[in-house]
């Protein structure tokens, strides 16, 4: 019956191990997704930046078409103005230039500050893209540290699933349909020890008779109050069983 009991904590403590694998996995997903969200996001503000960076290249562009039109009007006025007779004419002639040369300084006012817009924004822009270029090493970096982490914990999967497979063969099938009920049911522990009386998975006190029963090892017995399979705790063989499974872990 020892012999049982040492297949079941075997069992189970490959179980546990296969679970806390299978829990770490389930995170190397969400962490990666986390890293590319965090590209994304770095790449969308480099691309907004751009984008705003050359609506004001083309501000620029318009104010400098515009400034050029009034030039070319000033160029004509003056002309215009050698030819005028009537001194009614020459002040309106006069008026209308210096109209233009107004508006031509608003402009090329305007041209300056949109300038120093896109100086700023250029300045930005380059070290942004420095910014997201060394993000996206890092990125990279960890990425392939995460899909080498998740090969080890394949790897580590196999070899556990392989000793499972083992433990089960060696258990009845009855016993072990009873045993993978209870894991199911009882947070991944079907197998506990009794120590001092007390079972390890409800912290309940054994009755005296059953706990009797329990140290003299003849027959598979569980818990009266959680149902979990039980072994006396404190029988040597199986105590040293129990902490070689857990350093495995």
């Amino acid at each position: 019956m020892q012999k049982v009991m040492k297949n079941l904590i075997g069992l189970q403590s490959c179980d546990l191990i296969i679970k806390r694998i299978n829990d770490k996995k389930k995170k190397w997903p969400v962490k990666i997704q986390n890293l590319e969200n965090r590209l994304k996001m770095a790449e969308n503000r480099l691309k907004d930046e751009l984008n705003h960076l050359e609506l004001f290249k083309l501000e620029k562009r318009e104010i400098e078409l515009k400034v050029e039109s009034l030039e070319g009007r000033t160029e004509k006025s003056n002309i215009k103005l050698s030819a005028i007779k009537s001194n009614k004419e020459y002040q309106a002639a006069l008026k209308e230039i210096e109209d233009i040369e107004r508006e031509k300084a608003d402009y090329e006012d305007k041209v300056l500050e949109v300038m120093e817009n896109i100086e700023k924004l250029d300045k930005e822009y380059v070290t942004s893209k420095a910014d997201t270029a060394k993000l996206k090493g890092e990125i990279q970096k960890e990425r392939d540290k995460v899909i080498k982490e998740i090969k080890a914990l394949d790897k580590e999967l196999k070899i556990h699933e392989k000793e499972r497979t083992l433990f089960c063969r060696s258990i009845d099938a009855d016993l072990l349909k009873k045993y993978d009920h209870l894991r199911q049911n009882r947070g991944g522990f079907a197998v506990t020890p009794v120590i001092n009386g007390v079972c390890g998975g409800c912290n309940m006190g054994m009755p005296p008779q059953k706990f009797n029963e329990l140290i003299c090892g003849d027959k598979i017995m569980t818990c009266p109050n959680c149902h979990r399979i039980i072994y006396w705790g404190e029988e040597k063989r199986l105590k040293d069983d129990v902490d070689q499974a857990g350093m495995s872990e």
